[in-house]
């Protein structure tokens, strides 16, 4: 087997004999890293989820089996969570921990002294399974026409960005651009050239984003950008680049050079405020619905939001409200309470009269 293509195993085992022995049996087949207990197999793979199987003996010091099975299946990461893990279970106690392990996730067992046949045989059999799952994964979050990642892969790539913006009190903006009535320009031009100018503008897209952002198409008509790290003014100049670059995507129809219009929003959630991909996208749908209303070049971001809830200019829904509470934007939704008190006052007032039995004409 090529070494270029070779599966990545990781052995788990306190005891050194087990883990050369391990080595000896699968290297001539697959990588293998060992670790000597469950919090250096941990580390391991959080620094690179893309091991095929996992091998772990159940008693071994700093963490056991059980705990790092248990870390495995619980990881916020989709790919690391549904990680093959095959336990390697001494002679003592063996239908016992054979169970537990079975009810907290075990993918398979294998009893010591193992041979080379019996280890063999299960390292193929679930690194295949792997290796197919997740081509059939990335299959499954990949937009055809661009190679991008689509909506699929926006929403998981979300969650992990959140949750780890969360964790480590990092900034994380994100910047949706649209194409300004696309269903007229989809008319215009006619799919294939429409097509065209999609495929064009992914990857000019691409020329901009850095390599640790996420760039995916999501939806047929929009893109979304992902940027750890970089708070809202960090977001202003990537959206400022973006549109210099979208200035160049240029077509002719009808005998006339005509620019690509496109919409932009962006926001940078609180990374206290623990917000949900759900959330997050409901304030960004609010954004482009104010971006669209404006006309085709119209950016709408935090601080635009800000400024409209001061001057009361739109009227801000319950779910909008609820929406930029949860992100930790409640400088908005206060500035906009007058707006919205003198909307409900009429309302409080009729209740009142309705409680103190007066007839309402």
């Amino acid at each position: 087997m090529d070494k270029q293509i070779k599966p990545l195993l990781l052995f788990v085992d306190d005891s050194r004999v087990m883990r050369l022995a391990a080595e000896k049996m699968l290297g001539k087949e697959f990588r293998v890293e060992v670790a000597e207990h469950g919090v250096e197999a941990w580390a391991m793979i959080g620094n690179n989820p893309d091991y095929s199987v996992v091998f772990s003996d159940l008693a071994m010091p700093e963490m056991d089996g059980y705990a790092l099975l248990g870390k495995i299946r619980n990881s916020p990461d989709e790919g690391v969570a549904r990680m093959p893990v095959i336990i390697v279970t001494g002679a003592e106690n063996d239908e016992e921990a054979r169970n537990r392990a079975l009810a907290s996730g075990a993918t398979d067992f294998i009893s010591k002294p193992f041979n080379s046949t019996d280890l063999l045989a299960r390292a193929r059999a679930h690194a295949n399974y792997q290796q197919e799952r997740k081509a059939l994964a990335r299959q499954a979050m990949v937009d055809p026409l661009t190679a991008l990642g689509n909506h699929r892969y926006l929403t998981h790539r979300l969650g992990q960005e959140l949750a780890l913006s969360a964790r480590q009190k990092s900034a994380l903006s994100v910047v949706q651009l649209e194409i300004y009535q696309f269903n007229q320009f989809f008319i215009q031009l006619g799919k294939r050239r429409a097509d065209m100018v999609l495929l064009k503008l992914a990857q000019l897209l691409q020329g901009v984003v850095r390599k640790e952002d996420s760039l995916a198409r999501s939806k047929v008509d929009q893109f979304t950008v992902l940027l750890p790290s970089a708070d809202i003014e960090g977001a202003r100049r990537f959206v400022e680049r973006t549109l210099k670059v979208c200035e160049k995507l240029a077509f002719h129809h009808r005998g006339k050079l005509q620019r690509l219009p496109v919409n932009v929003v962006l926001h940078s959630p609180d990374a206290d405020s623990k917000t949900s991909p759900e959330a997050l996208q409901k304030i960004l749908d609010g954004y482009m619905q104010r971006a669209r209303a404006g006309g085709a070049g119209t950016v709408v971001g935090d601080d635009d939001e800000v400024a409209a809830a001061e001057k009361q200019v739109p009227v801000m829904g319950v779910e909008q409200a609820l929406g930029l509470i949860q992100a930790g934007k409640q400088r908005v939704v206060v500035n906009a309470l007058p707006d919205l008190k003198r909307q409900l006052m009429p309302l409080l007032k009729l209740m009142q009269q309705a409680s103190s039995g007066r007839e309402i004409v």
